[in-house]
């Protein structure tokens, strides 16, 4: 793939399927919470933003440490898993999933939550006064305004799973082939005598996918205006 070596194009792989699967399974409870956090003041707003952003400001390990506790095998997530389908989520593919979710998370809700934030009300109680329900209200006006945000929650999302690290060694393990994401490759050759060379390549990839990223959430951001969004 490229002129990469089969250790660099499988954690290559691996991070762009887990970073697209993390964000694709915590989209809607991000659409949800972002919309409610946005448009929404209820007791215990403030606490539940905070516990939402609470993985931006954690360091990785422990957040990593945290999911291992919640998700290992003698944790009340897994064990339940573990009992009753036989399923085991750490030291998998799942687990490299959920820890790139749970750090990609809150920027996309971040995102999305500004979004909200910006939509003028009056457009919700135009369509109140047409007669539409609120499911059809949030399907046809709240959730176009919103594109703009989703899009660039997305990217964001991704690029930051893209670039896990922490969370991901702690609950996932570093195991080639089956849990090696790309910064799990680039720590393996760093420790290795002789890899600068490859070092240099999965940095400048890991470069080029994060740049790409954050230049595709600016655009979209540009681009994807409410009122095209609407239209």
């Amino acid at each position: 793939m490229f002129g990469l070596s089969p250790m660099e194009a499988s954690a290559l792989t691996l991070s762009l399927n887990a970073s697209a699967l993390a964000v694709l399974w915590s989209l809607p409870l991000a659409v949800g919470l972002g919309w409610l956090l946005g448009s929404r003041r209820f007791p215990g707003h403030a606490l539940l933003n905070a516990v939402v952003h609470l993985p931006l400001v954690l360091p990785p390990v422990v957040l990593g440490y945290l999911l291992l506790v919640v998700f290992g095998r003698r944790g009340p997530v897994g064990s339940a898993l573990e009992a009753w389908f036989g399923i085991r989520i750490a030291f998998s593919g799942a687990a490299v999933v959920i820890a790139c979710a749970v750090v990609g998370f809150p920027l996309m809700v971040r995102a999305i939550r500004q979004s909200a934030e910006a939509i003028d009300p009056r457009y919700a109680r135009a369509a109140r006064s047409l007669g539409a329900s609120e499911l059809r209200i949030f399907l046809t006006v709240t959730l176009p305004l919103m594109a703009p945000g989703i899009l660039t929650g997305i990217t964001l999302a991704f690029a930051r799973a893209v670039g896990e690290f922490g969370a991901t060694i702690t609950l996932a393990g570093n195991i080639p082939g089956r849990t090696q994401t790309l910064p799990l490759a680039l720590f393996t050759v760093t420790q290795s005598p002789g890899g600068d060379a490859e070092a240099m390549r999965l940095c400048l990839l890991s470069l080029a996918l994060a740049g790409g990223a954050l230049l595709a959430s600016e655009a979209i951001s540009r681009r994807v205006q409410p009122g095209r969004a609407l239209a």
